[in-house]
């Protein structure tokens, strides 16, 4: 269900995603590297609109225009859209991954190899002869990795009536992404309580609510549902063995940006022994001192 939505300065700091500068060319190439072998397209490049809504988040924006760590990442300044927005800055290197499609023309490249099992049966794969458990969120709530951080997400599906963008929309505490042939999805909603795949009429009011301020027109909900995040640390993803068993879990709400990059680190240590770096390093994490850990 997830967006596939990268979005390369996130945040109310307006600071660039963890690490972005690495992992977004390494999982653009991947995916492009992928549509080519696939015959998919499913890697989409979209300006990204990132809205400021009253004068001092206005002013805030406009301070990170001089950051030399964002500033990489800034095209510049777009007059906002209709609506009571203060302000509007486009951004480079932002985009959509079409999942659904990515997911399936990947199964079905392994099942017709023979290398496909269905993760109902065993969502542990063998990798360079180990087993490698990629569980989401359905093995944080285990407990197995400690202490998790995970959150129900709601999203909708929604045809415009009237109106197009093609631009990735964020602002009013969500986001609007366009899918082609009039269909958007938008979201989303956060709940650390009810950690189900329901979705509720209470999320649905919340998107809604953030709709009427992002979407330029009338709409027509056609699809509404809901998903857990796998969090551990933000969407810090993590990789590396505990008690005999190798883990790649707390990809968060950012799979898209950084799985690519981290698979490849695993396999790198699967298969040559090349460790990576501590910071995704699971043991490293697990075993840290938990005053440590910021929030």
């Amino acid at each position: 269900m997830a967006a596939g939505l990268i979005n390369p300065v996130t945040g109310k700091r307006f600071e660039p995603s963890w690490r972005i500068d690495e992992f977004l060319p390494e999982a653009v190439a991947f995916y492009e590297s992928l549509e080519c072998s696939l015959g998919e397209s499913f890697w989409h490049p979209l300006p990204v609109i990132r809205l400021t809504a009253g004068e001092k988040d206005r002013v805030k924006a406009e301070a990170k225009l001089t950051d030399p760590v964002v500033r990489p990442w800034l095209v510049g300044e777009v007059t906002p859209p209709q609506g009571d927005w203060s302000g509007a800055f486009e951004l480079r290197g932002g985009g959509r991954l079409d999942v659904r499609t990515f997911l399936d023309a990947s199964r079905k490249f392994f099942a017709e190899r023979g290398l496909y099992r269905r993760a109902e049966v065993d969502v542990a794969q063998t990798f360079a002869g180990e087993r490698v458990w990629c569980e989401g969120a359905a093995g944080l709530l285990t407990g197995r990795l400690g202490p998790h951080r995970c959150a129900k997400g709601e999203i909708l599906t929604l045809r415009a009536i009237g109106w197009d963008d093609p631009r990735i929309l964020i602002g009013g505490g969500g986001w609007l992404v366009p899918l082609g042939r009039g269909l958007y999805k938008a979201g989303a909603t956060y709940d650390w309580e009810h950690l189900d795949e329901i979705p509720t009429e209470e999320g649905r009011a919340k998107v809604e609510a953030i709709l009427q301020r992002l979407a330029p027109g009338p709409f027509e909900v056609v699809d509404h549902e809901a998903g857990v995040r796998p969090i551990l640390r933000r969407s810090q993803p993590l990789i590396g063995k505990r008690e005999g068993e190798w883990f790649f879990n707390g990809l968060g709400s950012k799979g898209s940006l950084y799985a690519p990059g981290v698979a490849k680190r695993l396999a790198s240590w699967l298969i040559d022994g090349i460790e990576p770096e501590t910071s995704l390093n699971l043991t490293h994490f697990l075993d840290r001192d938990i005053a440590d850990e910021p929030r």
